[in-house]
């Protein structure tokens, strides 16, 4: 199958790091990205100015609908919310979008380490050798029915001498590459293809969504010690792990923010709506001395309007600890199920809306046994004041990556994405309508 997206033809293999190690590739222009969430939609238009920084021009955002766990389940409603987003976007901007940099949260995002042996033959290595132990590795991915969106040099063997950094130029009889490859099943992309095209919208770069949380929330000396970003969102709970200023792994939960919200729903007897508002107000971990005496008006579903329990503050505490509880007790075993070692990423940076809850914190660090800090995104001109929250870090983070943030030292993939994918599915889709 033809690749989703692919970096753009002007980031070259000649280009070099900038000092201090980071780089700044950013995009043209005014360009847009697109953060599909499970409760929220968010289309962010910007431009990278003289110094490098962005700032936003437009934005618009929706409460999510046809998307769930970060999967389309419902194309038109899907279509829907894009298009009401975007035109926000785009009205304020005064611009129109052909295309977005959208994060990949759908098709159960995978994240593995691959070991690439290629033969150079005693002569020196060359762009394309790097480029072939590339495409090597999206070929192992496809035959599983895997798409590959990040594709992460961890280092490089020239013959027996590993910690290479740039191979090209070196002569060795073979190369090894160590790889973190990050993608998802070919199906969801599609899917995912189809809601854009059917609003005339190409994906013109895909970022993974835990990725795009830690470049809006880790400062650079978090990269180089290591850190583990969790960002508790509504729908799930993703997770990615930086060391020596590499992504290593990334992963993702199916639990989130609805979870909490559901189960106070259930425990309180009341609508998802006022669950959603009792978490927001009055949620924690933590009890109070005065909880028990703390009475909270609940109306109850089926009741006439005027009906209302009173609840104690307790209770709602009783409902959110254990589900939460829960969710931190998963995020610790899935990064030990990753191997990586209690070393590595051990500094944990909580994001998300579900992080904002009173004890959260707390909670984490005793779970995780890791010193845990609350994560906010980090400041861009011209974003209001009301998205520069926790819940907004993968939005942030994609204009981050827009603006040059997080691309690897060297860029392997072949120049530009192939060619004519999107507008042959647009094409499909339009016909079919």
């Amino acid at each position: 199958m033809n690749q989703i997206a692919r970096l753009p033809a002007n980031l070259s293999l000649a280009d070099p790091p900038l000092a201090g190690g980071r780089r700044r590739r950013a995009r043209p222009g005014v360009w847009g990205v697109l953060d599909l969430g499970s409760s929220k939609t968010v289309c962010l238009i910007a431009r990278v100015e003289a110094d490098g920084e962005p700032r936003v021009l437009g934005f618009g955002w929706q409460r999510s609908r046809g998307i769930k766990g970060g999967n389309i389940v419902d194309l038109r409603d899907a279509e829907a919310t894009i298009r009401q987003a975007v035109a926000q976007a785009e009205e304020m901007a005064d611009h129109k979008l052909t295309g977005v940099i959208v994060n990949l949260s759908c098709g159960q995002p995978y994240s593995q380490v691959q070991h690439i042996q290629w033969p150079i033959g005693g002569r020196a290595v060359t762009a394309a050798d790097i480029r072939a132990v590339l495409n090597e590795a999206r070929r192992r991915a496809e035959e599983e029915g895997r798409e590959t969106v990040h594709a992460i040099p961890l280092g490089f063997t020239i013959d027996a001498t590993p910690g290479v950094d740039d191979p090209r130029g070196m002569i060795c009889e073979t190369l090894g590459a160590r790889l973190h490859l990050v993608g998802a099943s070919q199906a969801s992309l599609r899917n995912l293809g189809l809601a854009l095209s059917a609003c005339d919208l190409e994906v013109e770069e895909l970022v993974a969504a835990p990725f795009a949380a830690a470049l809006a929330t880790l400062v650079e000396d978090e990269k180089l010690i290591g850190a583990t970003v969790v960002d508790m969102g509504g729908g799930a709970t993703t997770l990615a792990v930086f060391q020596d200023g590499h992504l290593l792994h990334t992963a993702t939960l199916p639990v989130g923010g609805w979870n909490v919200s559901n189960d106070l729903a259930l425990g309180l007897t009341t609508t998802i709506t006022h669950a959603e508002r009792v978490k927001t107000l009055h949620g924690g971990v933590l009890a109070g001395h005065d909880d028990g005496r703390e009475f909270l008006p609940i109306p109850q579903v089926g009741e006439e309007e005027e009906q209302l329990a009173r609840i104690p503050r307790s209770a709602v505490v009783g409902v959110i600890r254990p589900r939460l509880t829960e969710t931190l007790e998963l995020v610790r075993d899935r990064l030990e199920a990753a191997g990586l070692g209690p070393e590595v990423g051990k500094r944990v940076v909580l994001t998300g809306g579900a992080s904002q809850l009173a004890g959260v914190r707390e909670l984490a660090a005793e779970i995780l046994g890791r010193p845990v800090r609350l994560g906010r995104p980090h400041q861009i001109r011209g974003l209001p004041e009301a998205l520069h929250r926790p819940d907004f870090a993968a939005t942030v983070g994609l204009l981050g990556w827009g603006s040059g943030d997080g691309r690897p030292p060297l860029d392997l993939d072949p120049a530009g994405p192939r060619a004519g994918w999107f507008s042959r599915l647009a094409e499909w889709w339009r016909d079919r309508l």
